[in-house]
């Protein structure tokens, strides 16, 4: 009876929603470019901080909500445990367990966002014009658009100067805010599982690896890395 129970869990988890998509890039992820990415770690969740001039480009009305600051920082995740005044066991067990709403966090960011985010681990990628587009492309498609392809702004952010928007997909057990980093890692090249990368620790030991492999071609100058180099991806 268990295992039947188990069966029909894992169908049903399997007939969700694994939005939003990861876009499929025609090319390898270089490791170099001008443009200025990071991957933020906040324990328990990760997310993007993308120039907020790309990002204004493809969704126009962030800019009337961010005005004039360089960056912003986008995450994924459930409804109610994102914006929880107070996570409780029921609301963790539910999102889960349990195929809920998300909703997606943008966060206005400085120019050092290292300095920003000092109590979080931060990875620094280089991407090229293509990966960068890439990259907004997919998190543009994680917001919910209404008939008029307008995004729908809900509730204000957690820290800073922040904001929710109701997004696409359903968070669960498979779909999570990390496999969400992990699509948005994929869509500029990158070898990583989106099925794996349930943590933030996964998502980031992955980012470390890469360095890792990365740093001979970066040390011999066979790619350009970001505007100013250091010893990150």
């Amino acid at each position: 009876m268990n295992n039947y129970i188990l069966i029909v869990f894992v169908v049903f988890l399997s007939a969700c929603s694994t939005k939003p998509v990861a876009i499929k890039s025609a090319e390898v992820y270089s490791g170099g470019g001008e443009n200025d990415v990071y991957v933020v770690s906040h324990g328990w969740h990760t997310g993007f901080v993308v120039p907020s001039k790309e990002m204004y480009e493809v969704i126009p009305e962030l800019r009337n909500r961010f005005g004039d600051t360089p960056n912003i920082e986008f995450g994924w995740g459930d409804k109610g445990f994102y914006q929880a005044k107070e996570i409780t066991s029921g609301l963790t067990i539910r999102a889960i367990l349990w195929p809920t709403e998300s909703v997606v966090h943008a966060v206005a960011v400085p120019e050092d966002v290292r300095k920003y985010f000092a109590s979080s681990e931060v990875i620094r990628l280089c991407m090229n014009d293509n990966e960068l587009s890439l990259l907004t492309e997919f998190i543009a498609g994680s917001f919910y658009k209404n008939d008029a392809g307008r995004v729908e702004k809900l509730r204000n952010g957690i820290y800073g100067d922040s904001q929710f928007y109701k997004g696409v997909g359903s968070y669960y057990m498979t779909n999570t805010c990390n496999t969400w980093t992990a699509k948005g890692l994929k869509s500029i090249g990158m070898n990583i599982s989106t099925t794996l990368k349930l943590t933030s620790g996964s998502v980031m030991g992955y980012l470390a690896k890469e360095k890792l492999a990365l740093s001979g071609v970066v040390e011999s100058g066979m790619i350009h890395q970001c505007s100013v180099m250091e010893n990150t991806l």
